[in-house]
């Protein structure tokens, strides 16, 4: 029997055939059109008249588990998620605050499912349409702003939006459907041969896979089975976070503001109805103790000389909504994945929230993983899936990701770390002839014009690159090109290792060849 193949097919009843294109004498594609013109695609292998779908596996089930488990399931894949504890998703527990999904990410996870981002704009709260960007902590003013409209624009992409992480997750979760996602189920260990990856279960249960996806966060298991054990980075910071109440005519101005001291940063987002979140890091020790005073007394105090905006928003915080974590990190990885198991998110590049951008790259990421995914089973008889074909394909789509994701990581902690140098007003020193007049007189410090100046040029270039993402529609290298035709072509017809040296024609020849 052929092998067939059937794109863009989904629930919705089917509008006409757009395309047929044999491959093959045992292979065949069809291209569906649906109804409602959405981006649904699905793609089922029929070999030798066994029906088999790609089998994969997602240890997590958090945003960039979920994301990828939408993706898998629109592309006609068999998809299993394990999470250890969907409590937070459904609403008990604490809330973790809002997460941030730039244009870059909208614009993919739209291609995914455009039910589900439209759900995510009714949901959350516009904030790309605001006035964002930079600020010294003590005068309030503004260092460069990002423009986050304009790119969304020209692309014709969802503009940044603010989501609460609860919500969002629920949203995915009821798009994937609770019976692809196993509860109380976390992934302890894996074991991958010629054929197959099982997945070892905290509960003694095991799942085969084709392939499976470790996208269990900072602290990941399937990471530590796959390069050892390491623990994430702490980066000197202690967050405070909450959320302050404000009448909606009098909320701050901006959608959100990230304003810099030294040793300290503070981040306030508006949220929609009357709140601003906010987080504080500030520069302490790992296990430094908790203030006695509280949290929201210490900050006061610690943020005292900083500019209203940010002393108004800890004052309008009631002090049980204050919550303290230390912020961890790790390293990059030169690679993310062996065999038939890869890493997404933050279990392959968890950096820190200060420029709120994990988030976006986890669905970025997911995105382009589909589509290497898709590319193999387009390209390929589900029987000659191997191993190192899917091994291939991880490498492909790490050379998609690695410097756009590497380049965030690096300027997410460079951000931390210039904090330390930062200061707002030189310090002359005790100066007795001066020191009546320059009492009354706070010189800003060089280093303040220096890195405004600096920020002022490179931050928003590097926010729009950030914002605008990669072209969905690919520009293929040569090598790539070259792939694609040869599997079209196939091996069979290509004798490798051989080259034309010299040619001997013959009328004879070129008559039968011709005729």
């Amino acid at each position: 029997m052929a092998s067939v193949q059937i794109l863009n097919f989904c629930t919705y009843s089917v509008h006409g055939l757009r395309e047929k294109k044999v491959i093959s004498k045992k292979r065949v594609i069809f291209g569906v059109r649906c109804e409602n013109g959405g981006n649904n695609n699905v793609y089922v292998n029929e070999d030798y008249g066994d029906k088999k779908k790609l089998k994969v596996l997602v240890a997590g089930g958090g945003i960039a588990g979920l994301v990828f488990a939408l993706a898998a399931k629109r592309s006609g894949f068999d998809v299993t998620v394990f999470e250890k504890d969907l409590t937070a998703v459904r609403g008990e527990g604490r809330d973790r605050g809002p997460i941030q999904l730039l244009s870059s990410a909208m614009g993919l996870l739209e291609d995914i499912d455009k039910d589900v981002v439209r759900e995510i704009m009714e949901t959350g709260y516009v904030t790309g349409d605001r006035t964002n960007g930079l600020a010294d902590g003590k005068t309030g003013q503004w260092f460069t702003k990002f423009d986050f409209l304009t790119p969304a624009l020209q692309k014709g992409i969802p503009v940044t939006q603010i989501i609460c992480r609860m919500e969002l997750q629920r949203v995915l979760l009821n798009a994937v459907g609770d019976d692809l996602v196993i509860n109380n189920s976390k992934v302890v260990d894996f074991v991958t041969d010629a054929n197959k990856v099982t997945a070892l279960l905290e509960n003694g249960q095991q799942y085969e896979g084709d392939i499976l996806i470790g996208a269990d966060g900072m602290r990941s298991m399937v990471r530590s089975k796959l390069f050892g054990t390491k623990d994430p980075k702490y980066s000197n910071f202690i967050c405070y976070t909450g959320v302050a109440e404000f009448h909606p005519h009098y909320l701050p101005p901006f959608g959100y503001k990230i304003f810099i001291g030294r040793s300290s940063y503070f981040v306030a987002l508006d949220i929609g109805k009357g709140r601003m979140q906010w987080y504080a890091f500030v520069r302490e020790a790992r296990e430094s103790p908790l203030p006695s005073q509280g949290n929201k007394n210490m900050l006061l105090e610690g943020f005292g000389e900083w500019c209203d905006e940010v002393i108004t928003i800890i004052h309008r915080t009631q002090e049980h909504m204050i919550i303290r974590r230390p912020i961890h990190d790790i390293d990059m990885l030169k690679t993310w994945g062996k065999d038939r198991v890869i890493l997404l998110g933050d279990a392959a590049h968890a950096m820190l929230p200060n420029l709120g951008q994990g988030g976006s790259m986890a669905i970025e990421d997911c995105y382009w993983l589909i589509q290497e995914l898709r590319n193999l089973v387009e390209t390929h008889p589900f029987h000659a899936i191997s191993s190192h074909e899917f091994d291939l394909a991880f490498r492909r789509f790490e050379k998609k990701r690695m410097f756009r994701v590497g380049t965030v990581h690096a300027i997410c902690r460079a951000a931390s770390v210039l904090t330390a140098f930062y200061s707002t007003y030189f310090n002359i020193g005790p100066l007795p002839l001066f020191a009546q007049k320059l009492s009354a007189t706070k010189l800003k410090h060089p280093a303040l014009l220096v890195s405004s100046t600096l920020l002022k040029f490179a931050l928003p270039k590097f926010m729009k690159w950030v914002v605008k993402g990669i072209p969905v529609t690919q520009i293929i290298c040569r090598m790539e090109q070259q792939r694609v035709l040869l599997n079209a072509v196939g091996d069979d017809l290509v004798i490798n290792n051989s080259r034309v040296v010299d040619i001997v024609s013959d009328a004879s020849k070129v008559s039968d060849l011709l005729s």
